[in-house]
């Protein structure tokens, strides 16, 4: 099981330059289509791949303005983050700062929901 974790590292970290190379040893030495094997590589990971192809898994919220209701978003800001009220009233103040980082998008959705609600701006990136 090791070996085809390593052999799948190695498959993920290929260049495009490298999965061309593995394409043509793939057709001239076992027959196997040029096309097929760029889309299997492609499929695992595919080195320099478009950033398209590859889904984002990792978003951060980030405050644009308060709005017009800047106490609620600032109380709101500290439950979120579990910052201290001086820092949340910091963050706010700095806005545009991000809120939170590196969460998965359905946490993200559901920042930038109750922040608006609250009457803030907020951008998902």
């Amino acid at each position: 099981m090791a070996d085809l974790k390593s052999f799948a590292e190695q498959l993920v970290n290929l260049t495009v330059k490298e999965v061309n190379e593995l394409a043509q040893i793939l057709k001239d030495e076992y027959g196997i289509e040029p096309a097929a094997a760029a889309v299997a590589v492609a499929a695992v990971g595919g080195g320099d791949a478009p950033a398209a192809a590859v889904e984002q898994t990792s978003f951060d919220v980030i405050l644009k303005d308060a709005g017009g209701a800047k106490l609620g978003v600032v109380k709101l800001v500290k439950d979120l983050t579990g910052l201290g009220l001086k820092e949340a009233k910091d963050l706010v103040d700095g806005a545009p700062k991000e809120v939170k980082t590196g969460v998965d998008k359905a946490e993200a959705e559901a920042l930038k929901k109750q922040l608006e609600e609250a009457g803030a701006t907020v951008e998902i990136k």
